[in-house]
């Protein structure tokens, strides 16, 4: 992708949901950076982290917006006069969303149906929502309102042919070292002298912060509405994390937690049947676009019959030197 990232955000107003997380506050440092005369409206509900955040990055096109994704008035609000939204708003912790199951839902499905009424209301042009491979075939509630979340995205399209806004989905794996991931878990666990895995096996899709930011770039330059954006990402194994953080220490073998796969997917044979290989990233494409004309995507190579991408069988894979690299 990293050659084919021509999007021109000057002069851009975005509202960004969830802006204080991992992914947010990498996002405001490309776009500050790489386009100083656009505004970044940061949305979140954590007045904490959005002082943090304005401290860390103070940048005189940043705007902080007090708000709750499950709150369509205050979102209308943030969006108006705003060209796109990037929704990065979600609960995602797996344990959280089992155990606080409609609060996830509010958050999670609610909040993203939210998402299309403000973009629609307001003539956002571009909405890019993100998610997760967890969203594929899930096991676990988290995965499943983030397939809510895909579908009401995807589907919204539909409510706005007559508008200039088009909504698309951004799908990846596991973020190296965002808050809540095994990686920070690992490091304390050193320190102690031991670590737990949950299971030898398990293997996931590797993306970093940056690949992240440059996949939801690519998607809002190339958008027609309705599409699921996949980057192709490495894998790893756990075992192979586990080393590159902490070798020779001594590993406890703890069982999987509920909702947890041994193996993550991104693209299942159903998708892959109206998905393409363009450029660097798989291209989930609407069944049955009416509200647009997705002709751009024509030169993007057909996947094969009965083509998966899965975190077990991918092609490219990261070792312990690799990730130890990375970490």
């Amino acid at each position: 992708m990293g050659d084919t990232i021509d999007v021109d955000l000057s002069g851009k107003i975005i509202l960004l949901t969830g802006g204080t997380g991992s992914f947010g506050t990498a996002f405001v440092r490309r776009v500050c950076a790489a386009w100083p005369d656009s505004t970044i409206r940061i949305y979140s509900r954590d007045e904490l982290k959005q002082q943090v955040l304005s401290e860390q990055a103070p940048d005189d096109g940043l705007r902080f917006f007090i708000g709750d994704v499950r709150d369509r008035d205050r979102l209308c609000r943030a969006a108006q006069g705003a060209d796109y939204i990037v929704h990065a708003a979600a609960m995602k912790q797996v344990m959280a969303c089992e155990y606080n199951p409609s609060e996830a839902v509010a958050t999670n499905v609610a909040g993203a149906q939210n998402i299309v009424d403000a973009a629609i209301a307001t003539g956002v042009t571009r909405v890019i929502a993100l998610s997760t491979d967890k969203a594929v075939n899930p096991v676990n509630l988290y995965g499943a309102t983030k397939l809510c979340q895909e579908k009401i995205i995807t589907q919204g399209n539909s409510y706005a042919p007559h508008s200039p806004t088009r909504l698309a989905c951004v799908r990846y794996g596991n973020v190296v070292g965002s808050r809540g991931s095994v990686v920070p878990v690992f490091l304390d666990q050193r320190k102690r002298g031991s670590l737990t895995i949950t299971d030898e096996r398990m293997t996931r899709f590797w993306i970093t912060l940056d690949q992240a930011v440059d996949l939801v770039l690519f998607a809002l330059e190339h958008a027609a509405g309705g599409e699921i954006f996949i980057p192709k990402i490495p894998s790893m194994r756990v075992v192979d994390l586990a080393e590159a953080i902490a070798p020779g220490i001594p590993r406890e073998v703890v069982g999987i937690r509920p909702g947890e796969k041994l193996h993550e997917l991104l693209l299942t044979s159903d998708e892959a049947r109206h998905a393409v290989d363009s450029d660097g990233v798989f291209v989930v494409t609407p069944e049955h676009p009416w509200w647009t004309d997705h002709s751009q995507w024509v030169d993007g190579k057909p996947l094969a019959e009965g083509f998966v991408y899965a975190s077990d069988t991918n092609t490219e894979w990261l070792g312990p030197d690799e990730l130890r690299a990375m970490l």
